[in-house]
């Protein structure tokens, strides 16, 4: 690698694929529950076993391109009949050895869901630590992970023009992206990744993709585009002889340059409105708040940028070196686990890192001539689903709040969202509650303490009358000052309205 695909051959094994059967849904019903969660974990023995003595053609490719096993050449023929062994060499996605075909990629059916409907893909990759049987090689090239599907359910849903996916790996980002877009450039420095982008692209029948190899920005000098989506090589890594230097996740920068560099220069990239989306790591430095770090690095931005930035969990030095000691195969406890994660100790050190954040962040070019969206929060709770309808909701909402003042939002009717519950705690015998709780159901399934006024206007929107006017008659039941409620409730209405704990009617 890397070959130019032939598209021809790419079309084929997608028909073959296809015809075969090859979907998520039937691989798990052909080794079960148990065994697709220890492959995720990277054992693949009970899904062998589960497999064993079946000789149909989706039974031959889950051993083959799943599981990374070599098979016979004449099953791999009937299998993929219009691709055959031959094709897969052709492709490079695998080689034969003494009649059989060994595997040089994997190719897992990945199923993805959103506003537009569902689809069905595969995604080709290098074989992983299980099929390799030890630590990955440095130009390893990803497949789909947990990052990249969270960062697929964040892009933004709607039709735009041009989105750039800097950092694209296998080029999941790029095809979730072309959903949307008239067209995707997808950058990376690795020639391999954009070979499998470019492979992926075809057989699953998609054009207006265009790979570009370079660093970052280097590819697009002087571009603009409507969205950027990236998920970039963040893994903090330290810069010692010895320390793999794995190109799908270390860029090659000290600590967390490498994102405050995209941070801080995506702005120039995108079209007035645009909206750039990635993940990241951040440091905490001798009682620097990381994100107060990714502040600065959102005013170093050559044009002003909307920010909402998510920090979903913070970890420890020892934490975040024995994660990604462990993510390149690197047996724990071995002699070289015990090097690698002094290496990372020894970086953190020297920089007083005392904590890792890792989040979303989310930066859209400004209309005018300064931000009006500076959101920076964590929410730690666990989430489920597309994250993206959520968030371009929420940068609607915010853009109609920023043009009212208190009392235009005064005269706005609203109503509670649909997945939005109530909770009260009492303490035993006691009439009143100690605290109330509003709910949250999706989205981020965000809790919030309130207070009986809170509850109440909450409570009472229900589509009908304007918020002033509940306002009001809140005051008049808890006999206290109108003009006070309202100075009170009216900032936390337009919270709730973001959040989207309320809607406008």
């Amino acid at each position: 690698m890397p070959c130019t695909p032939d598209p021809a051959l790419c079309r084929a094994l997608g028909t073959d694929l296809a015809t075969a059967g090859f979907t998520a849904d039937a691989l798990r019903d052909a080794w079960g529950e148990a065994a697709d969660g220890a492959i995720a974990r990277g054992l693949r023995l009970p899904a062998e076993r589960a497999l064993a003595g079946r000789s149909d053609a989706l039974a031959v490719l889950a051993r083959l391109l799943v599981l990374g096993l070599r098979q016979p050449v004449a099953v791999v023929d009937a299998a993929l009949p219009q691709t055959g062994a031959a094709g897969l060499v052709a492709l490079e996605l695998a080689m034969t050895d003494a009649g059989d075909v060994v595997p040089r990629a994997v190719i897992r059916p990945q199923e993805f869901g959103d506003d537009a409907g569902d689809a069905h893909w595969w995604i080709a990759s290098d074989l992983d630590e299980a099929a390799l049987g030890g630590p990955l090689p440095e130009d390893h090239v990803l497949g789909v992970g947990g990052a990249s599907l969270t960062l697929a359910g964040l892009q933004l849903p709607g039709h735009v023009g041009r989105v750039l996916d800097i950092g694209t790996g296998c080029g999941i980002q790029a095809l979730r992206a072309r959903r949307d877009a008239d067209l995707v450039v997808a950058t990376d420095v690795s020639q391999r990744a954009l070979h499998f982008t470019r492979l992926n692209s075809l057989v699953n029948g998609f054009d207006g993709i265009e790979e570009r190899r370079g660093s970052l920005f280097e590819p697009v000098a002087g571009e603009q585009f409507d969205r950027v989506v990236s998920n970039p090589p963040f893994v903090i890594t330290p810069r010692s002889e010895g320390v793999p230097a794995y190109e799908y996740r270390d860029g090659g920068l000290v600590g967390d340059a490498l994102v405050a560099e995209v941070v801080s220069g995506v702005g120039a990239h995108l079209a007035p409105g645009g909206v750039a989306q990635l993940l990241g790591n951040w440091e905490y430095r001798d009682g620097e708040d990381g994100l107060d770090r990714v502040r600065q690095w959102v005013a170093a931005s050559a044009v002003p940028l909307d920010a909402w930035v998510l920090e979903r969990e913070v970890l420890d030095p020892l934490a975040y070196a024995e994660l990604w000691t462990r993510d390149g195969g690197t047996p724990p406890g071995s002699p070289d686990a015990q090097r690698l994660l002094g290496a990372w100790l020894d970086d953190f050190a020297e920089r007083g890192v005392t904590a890792v954040g890792f989040g979303y962040v989310l930066l859209r070019r400004a209309g005018g001539s300064a931000p009006t969206l500076a959101r920076y929060e964590r929410v730690t709770q666990p989430v489920g689903g597309a994250l993206g309808p959520h968030l371009t909701a929420a940068l609607a909402v915010h853009d109609r709040l920023a043009g009212l003042d208190d009392a235009a939002l005064a005269a706005c009717v609203l109503q509670v969202a649909p997945d939005v519950t109530e909770a009260r705690h009492h303490l035993p015998g006691a009439e009143d509650p100690s605290v109330i709780e509003l709910r949250q159901g999706g989205a981020f399934a965000r809790v919030l303490e309130v207070d009986p006024a809170l509850a109440g206007l909450v409570g009472a929107c229900d589509g009908d009358l304007p918020v002033g006017v509940l306002v009001d008659a809140i005051a008049q039941l808890l006999e206290v000052d109108a003009a006070e409620l309202r100075a009170d409730l009216l900032p936390r209405v337009r919270e709730l309205l973001f959040t989207q704990f309320l809607q406008f009617a």
